[in-house]
């Protein structure tokens, strides 16, 4: 068995210095108002190797709802920062649908953080009334950073 080691500035730009993932298959929810952590599991800690890195996040999970003309709101932070906007980066709603719906969520996001600190991407969730869920359905979470050669 060989061990090849490559030297990261020799590398072109836009490749994938490191790849961190996060799983999580525990029906969670949340019937706040205002973005809560929607799970502790759902995060990836990364360390970028430069401060022209960028990090490149993705988080997948079922979503559903407890109830008719509710929304369930969905965004990532990095660290105490919302990189969506104050309505986050992905709305699931239902109105007169019925009970029990779920959909799945995807959202992606290219972030600059111009650090060499150890960052930390989570999932975050909020819901207009009622109740909102993550990995409804028995689904399976999950959030992945991707360092890329700036």
């Amino acid at each position: 068995m060989s061990i090849i080691t490559l030297n990261k500035l020799a590398l072109p730009a836009s490749s994938i210095l490191q790849v961190i993932t996060a799983t999580d298959e525990t029906l969670r929810s949340t019937t706040s108002t205002s973005f809560v952590t929607a799970s502790n599991t759902l995060s990836v800690d990364i360390t970028p190797s430069a401060t022209s890195s960028k990090i490149f996040v993705t988080a997948d999970f079922a979503s559903g709802l407890s109830a008719d003309d509710q929304a369930g709101i969905f965004t990532i932070y990095r660290d105490s920062t919302n990189l969506g906007n104050a309505e986050g980066m992905v709305r699931q709603a239902a109105y007169n649908v019925g009970y029990d719906v779920y959909f799945p969520v995807g959202m992606n996001y290219l972030d600059s953080p111009s650090s060499t600190s150890e960052l930390t991407y989570q999932v975050y969730m909020k819901v207009n009334t009622g109740t909102s869920y993550i990995n409804y359905g028995a689904g399976k979470a999950s959030i992945t950073a991707f360092e890329i050669k700036g």
